[in-house]
């Protein structure tokens, strides 16, 4: 019996997305699809960030040091319940400064009825 509604039928639509954008390597082009203008992301216990435009900011700096992106891959879910999604990842990528990052994260992202994230959090080891 499949007890999800439609809300969550399209979240995870839109979440399936963004996993499909991730996996290619296309960030960028899933915060301007996905993200809210005023979304609050938070990386583990860091302060949030605010704001769209913000956000991408930050992300193209980052970006701007990767050498080789080695993979996003879902290892489970995405499980969605009500207006909030979640799913456990592994990205590998290298940077300028000679380093290889692999983070292993749990992703808990809140969606508004427009489809976009207003909320999302990533738990890292």
């Amino acid at each position: 019996m499949n007890n999800s509604t439609t809300k969550e039928q399209t979240i995870k639509e839109n979440v399936n997305a963004v996993l499909n954008l991730l996996s290619e390597g296309k960030f960028l082009d899933a915060m301007n699809e996905y993200l809210a203008d005023d979304v609050i992301l938070r990386e583990g216990n860091n302060e949030p960030k605010v704001g769209k435009e913000f956000c991408i900011r930050q992300e193209e700096e980052l970006l701007a040091t990767v050498t080789a992106f080695h993979g996003y891959e879902v290892v489970s879910g995405p499980a969605v319940k009500g207006d909030t999604s979640f799913y456990e990842a592994v990205m590998k990528f290298d940077t300028a400064d000679g380093q290889k990052h692999t983070f292993e994260q749990v992703v808990r992202t809140k969606w508004n009825d427009a489809g976009k994230i207003i909320e999302e959090r990533y738990y890292h080891s």
